[in-house]
């Protein structure tokens, strides 16, 4: 589970960390003083605890940029006074938390929200705004870069679009790994690999980045410990 906490006091930031890896000792924890940073990252989280008044962006535009990408990352929205509730239920908050915070209540919300999370990445969708078409992530196998256009390459056809590699891996779930500048490749898919190629389900190889091998091998073992699944 990839969980970040946002929040420009770090006092506060430290805290829920320390709460988040108490309870949850195995997620992946990313801590951000602002909803840029959070932002700039490029990176997809399960769960983000957000704090709503920082300077700069605040959690409500932050947000609102996540939504825009169509991730559908869990958000708990934690503050010092309520009157952001609306705004914060408007973009389908998960729970919404008061400073100080109560670490019998965040420990029963960061419960709920590790739940909800799970049952989203049973079912994890990819939206092509260009074409106005969803299809289930589980169905990719890879995507491959072709000059200004992309091939998504699923169990049942290949559909061409133009996007960029960066927006789409950062849509995709942690089972997707960008073996190379021109291929993404669903972890879940793979049958063989090298240090030069990854071979595919349906016999499709694609390219390694040598240099990345050593870095693929950690990833691909991490996603079949942590209940990915193996084809190989």
């Amino acid at each position: 589970m990839d969980i970040a906490v946002v929040d420009d006091e770090k006092a506060i930031r430290e805290h829920i960390c320390g709460l988040v890896e108490e309870r949850q000792p195995e997620s992946r924890i990313e801590a951000y003083a602002t909803g840029g940073e959070l932002l700039a990252s490029g990176k997809r989280f399960d769960i983000v605890f957000l704090d709503i008044q920082m300077e700069g962006m605040n959690g409500i535009e932050a947000a609102r940029s996540l939504r825009e990408r169509r991730e559908d990352t869990v958000l708990v929205f934690i503050t010092g006074i309520k009157d952001y509730v609306f705004d914060a239920f408007d973009l389908y908050a998960f729970q919404y938390l008061l400073k100080p915070i109560d670490e019998g209540k965040f420990a029963e919300v960061l419960e709920r929200a590790v739940q909800e999370a799970a049952k989203k990445k049973e079912r994890r969708m990819l939206f092509i705004k260009s074409r106005n078409i969803t299809l289930d992530q589980s169905e990719i196998l890879y995507i491959e870069s072709r000059a200004k256009k992309v091939e998504i390459h699923t169990v049942r056809q290949t559909i061409e679009i133009y996007a960029a590699m960066d927006e789409l891996e950062g849509q995709l779930g942690d089972e997707f790994y960008r073996c190379h500048r021109a291929y993404i490749v669903n972890m879940d898919c793979i049958t063989e690999y090298d240090s030069e190629s990854i071979t595919l389900t349906n016999g499709d190889r694609v390219y390694l980045t040598k240099k990345k091998y050593g870095e693929f091998v950690k990833a691909y073992m991490w996603h079949l410990q942590n209940g990915g699944v193996s084809s190989v």
